[in-house]
């Protein structure tokens, strides 16, 4: 029996800047990471106060022709229960989001981050603690542990965990949010990819 894809949920406030950059994103960097693999995730977005049905923002589609990535495709969608439920990883572009989610289901503290926070307790876990073989496996302890180093009852956050609304701005402000967008996947993509499982086992051996 095929084990279930892991699906990551990025939130933002309109769906058609942050979010669907961060979708993305994420998308092309697990592509890369895992060639024929990156079926076991799906990466998605939704906006709490969402443009449902509209396009993504002309500067962030440029942005992401500019890093490689095809915008094509991308049409809004509003936050909804049903959404939060089926994903694993829920990603908010502020801590304000996070909350939203939470407000919208208690039950999904434990996978419900703001990018910036998550990226920052993921630093804490060691990848060669994570499970070997299946990707979306290794994907749902990672998160787990994410959970437990930010403990139970996450506290407000820090301002640096955010990633500012570039909603209107000029084109260089996307590239910035992109760039930080980027950086905040980075630790998530590095502790899921075969290089860091590679690792483990040949420390394992030597």
């Amino acid at each position: 029996m095929t084990a279930a894809r892991f699906s990551v949920l990025f939130v933002s406030t309109g769906n058609v800047c942050r979010s669907p950059l961060a979708e993305r994103i994420l998308g092309t960097q697990l592509a890369a990471t895992f060639g024929a693999d990156a079926g076991a995730f799906r990466c998605e977005s939704a906006g709490t106060w969402g443009h449902v049905g509209a396009s993504m923002e002309p500067h962030a589609a440029a942005v992401l022709r500019e890093r490689g990535v095809d915008p094509a495709g991308f049409t809004a969608r509003e936050l909804g229960p049903n959404q939060v439920l089926a994903a694993d990883l829920i990603l908010g572009a502020t801590r304000e989001h996070r909350e939203q989610v939470r407000l919208l289901d208690p039950y999904a503290v434990g996978r419900t981050f703001s990018l910036g926070e998550f990226n920052r307790f993921a630093r804490w876990v060691d990848p060669a603690t994570l499970p070997t073989g299946d990707p979306a496996g290794r994907a749902r302890v990672l998160v787990d542990r994410v959970a437990m180093a930010r403990t139970p009852h996450p506290g407000p956050g820090q301002p640096e965990d955010d990633i500012p609304d570039p909603f209107g701005a000029p084109l260089h402000v996307f590239r910035l949010c992109a760039e930080a967008i980027a950086d905040g996947l980075f630790t998530l993509v590095a502790h899921l990819s075969p290089a860091a499982t590679a690792g483990r086992h040949r420390r394992s051996t030597a």
